[in-house]
């Protein structure tokens, strides 16, 4: 199979145009996706609460605290 490069030297200007376009499209929806990683940034924000609420107190808290 011919490389891309070679593919896109057979185009003409014009058709070159609309693949590099194409190109920076796909390039920037790429960058537009969200992270697939798990972030756990959020872990122990609550530590302060530990001995003042039980655990399903403290769900219930942070959704008030959300405004959900």
């Amino acid at each position: 199979m011919e490389s891309l490069e070679v593919l896109v030297k057979k185009l003409s200007p014009e058709s070159q145009q609309e693949v590099s376009d194409f190109v920076g499209l796909l390039i920037e929806r790429e960058r537009q996706k969200p992270s697939r990683i798990l972030r756990q940034d959020w872990a122990g924000a609550l530590r302060e609460y530990r001995e003042k609420y039980t655990s399903l107190e403290l769900q219930k808290k942070a959704l008030e605290w959300r405004g959900d």
